[in-house]
């Protein structure tokens, strides 16, 4: 039995759900779950998950999405697409040296926790090749020299469009990516970084914070935009320390909700959880 998610942006109006759940319980799908949302009901945009299932459908797939369309769609506004869980999107790993991300998401993989087809891991280091491939994933070394970043990002593209890779996913890669890389995947890339910016930018932002006194340390993942760390953020956490903790200790907390954040926006965005209005997005979780 197959699941369908469909999602929808649209301006708000009344007989939004009515339409949609009544166009696919006319073709004979069953709904098996709805959640929604709208910025203002007199005037605002309208957000929906669907996700339903396919027992009984009386259209093929690209007929379905032509009467929805036609019927639906077209009267209500709508920006949708509709996806389906057998289809696994086609996702890249890119790191540098810190392990700690890239190897929750290769173990949740492993277990079945994320629903991907991981088709490679890259990083400008050589250091994780022999525990990525443990797992059974191709590992691409593409190092990046001064003065020839340029080179380096073409490398990686060649290789995410040799593969049709879909979502890139940033587990503590240190390299900033250039706006004409970040181009190619809009809001297909993933980023987790601490959340002390910007209060404590540079180096060893953990020694300043724990300087200053801080009393929250956390975590954000975020799509990836042009402006850097400055896209919609999808997920965040924070964990409450004192003066006891020492400056190790803060960056042990602070891996452990960067691997946790991460991995949760991932499983969001596979799953088809996350609409993005603006620079904000609106997650069905």
């Amino acid at each position: 039995m197959e699941e369908a998610r469909l999602l929808i942006t649209c301006p708000d109006r009344p007989g939004i759900v009515a339409a949609v759940s009544g166009f696919l319980y006319a073709h004979g799908a069953n709904i098996t779950d709805l959640q929604q949302y709208s910025t203002d009901p007199e005037g605002g945009t309208f957000f929906m998950r669907l996700a339903f299932t396919t027992p009984h459908l009386d259209l093929s797939r690209p007929a379905l999405e032509r009467a929805f369309q036609d019927v639906v769609a077209s009267r209500f506004q709508m920006e949708w697409r509709l996806t389906y869980a057998s289809e696994k999107k086609r996702v890249a790993i890119l790191v540098s040296k810190p392990a700690h991300a890239l190897l929750e998401l290769l173990w949740r993989y492993r277990v079945g926790e994320l629903s991907m087809d991981l088709r490679m891991v890259i990083s400008n280091h050589p250091h994780h090749q022999e525990e990525v491939e443990r797992f059974g994933i191709p590992y691409h070394f593409v190092p990046v020299e001064k003065g020839r970043k340029e080179e380096a990002e073409e490398r990686i593209l060649a290789l995410l469009q040799e593969e049709g890779v879909e979502l890139l996913v940033l587990a503590r890669y240190m390299q900033i990516l250039s706006p004409r890389f970040v181009a190619q995947y809009p809001m297909g890339i993933i980023n987790i970084h601490h959340s002390f910016l910007p209060a404590f930018a540079g180096a060893d932002p953990y020694r300043q914070a724990h300087e200053r006194g801080v009393k929250l340390i956390g975590a954000t993942a975020h799509y990836v935009t042009e402006e850097l760390d400055q896209g919609p953020i999808i997920e965040q956490d924070v964990v409450r320390i004192s003066h006891q903790h020492s400056v190790a200790e803060m960056k042990r907390l602070g891996r452990e909700l960067e691997r946790t954040v991460l991995a949760r926006a991932v499983r969001w965005h596979l799953e088809d959880r996350i609409l993005v209005h603006g620079n904000k997005t609106v997650v069905f979780v």
